[in-house]
């Protein structure tokens, strides 16, 4: 059986980081545009990396959760809803990963700080990525995978306990 086809997405109204099976990269949107236009752009990216050549549609899309009471969490919340129908109407599934999760996966602390997250990467994963969007999405992509049989790095059990807070769907004919 082949490994499921997954991809993490660390949704933000600046910069919204995707990671793929062909790579990480970020969004930006301008802030002098138009709140509709930044959504849509977002959206239209999200959805384009949900579609691989001769394939279909990706297995799983992860998506890290928003915290309600952070004073970005109306405009996450556009974010994350138009980000969200898409995948609905396009019949992608999708699972979300509140942040102290992925940041316990990825560093083995629930509260570490932008500069701890990008090191476990780099320390655990060989990746030197230039930015915060494209860690989280990474990990997101990184967990999805381990959670399904197909681990980038071998982790502590610390650390992959973590993977037990999430509620996998089945994907590729296999649960998690």
């Amino acid at each position: 059986m082949s490994a499921p086809t997954i991809i993490g997405v660390d949704l933000s109204l600046t910069g919204t980081g995707i990671a793929t099976t062909s790579g990480e990269r970020t969004v930006r949107t301008n802030a002098a545009d138009w709140i509709e236009l930044r959504l849509s752009t977002i959206r239209d990216a999200v959805l384009d990396s949900t579609f691989t050549d001769g394939i279909g549609f990706v297995d799983l899309v992860i998506l890290e959760d928003f915290v309600t009471r952070s004073p970005a969490a109306s405009t996450l919340g556009m974010v994350h809803g138009v980000v969200r129908v898409a995948l609905v109407e396009a019949g992608v599934p999708f699972v979300l990963v509140p942040p102290a999760t992925l940041k316990k996966y990825v560093t083995g602390k629930g509260n570490a700080t932008k500069p701890d997250m990008r090191m476990a990467v780099y320390q655990r994963f060989g990746l030197d990525l230039p930015d915060d969007n494209q860690v989280d999405a990474f990990g997101l992509r990184a967990m999805g995978l381990d959670a399904y049989g197909v681990p980038l790095a071998d982790l502590p059990a610390a650390q992959r306990a973590s993977l037990d807070k999430v509620t996998w769907p089945g994907v590729n004919g296999r649960a998690a």
